[in-house]
């Protein structure tokens, strides 16, 4: 009976799971193309209350950061979070990556900025991703996804993917696909204003 039980939790466990990932991508990849943004309509917006979408909260996951430490997308909500999957053999991903550092340095702290390194193991190792994040320079905080949690729980299967999250918490935007630094702006600006 009891092993009944468990069962049956974990199946509901994954169906609530698959559920919450397919709403979250179709809410994320509405009309969104290579560079552009899906995004929801904003909270303060004079859209009737009931026609506006309810907020999605960003899905939290483990992954690894350049010391081998494990961390959580929860451990860096207060702040707004660019969320960029990608992997070192991506040549779109290699096309955006040093927009990504520019507006990191230039923001210097006040967005947190989590690179996703799609590491399978395969095609990707955290030492290919090192030596290449090393090589050209960049200092931004990767974070290494070994066991593809972090892209299973953001539908993130195709690469470059990228999602804007402010400082409560609440997935703002995401896109599919490279994009220039005038769409990351655009997407920055969705969730950070300077004060």
């Amino acid at each position: 009976m009891k092993k009944k039980t468990s069962f049956l939790v974990l199946i509901l466990v994954l169906a609530a799971l698959i559920g919450g990932a397919y709403v979250l991508y179709g809410r994320l990849s509405a009309d969104a193309g290579p560079g552009n943004l899906a995004a929801q309509t904003p909270q303060g917006s004079d859209a009737p209350e009931e026609t506006e979408p309810p907020k999605v909260e960003a899905p939290d996951f483990t992954a690894t950061d350049a010391e081998g430490t494990e961390v959580k997308l929860s451990d860096y909500v207060g702040k707004p979070i660019v969320l960029n999957f990608w992997a070192s053999w991506c040549p779109p991903c290699k096309s955006e990556m040093p927009d990504f550092h520019d507006a990191w340095e230039e923001l210097d702290g006040e967005v947190q900025f989590l690179m996703v390194n799609a590491t399978d193991g395969g095609r990707e190792t955290v030492e290919t991703a090192k030596e290449y994040v090393e090589g050209q320079g960049f200092s931004f905080p990767v974070l290494f996804d070994t066991g593809m949690e972090a892209a299973s729980a953001y539908g993130a299967y195709s690469l470059p993917t990228t999602y804007f999250i402010d400082a409560e918490g609440y997935v703002v935007a995401g896109a599919k696909g490279a994009i220039d630094r005038d769409t990351l702006q655009k997407g920055i600006d969705l969730i950070y204003t300077e004060e």
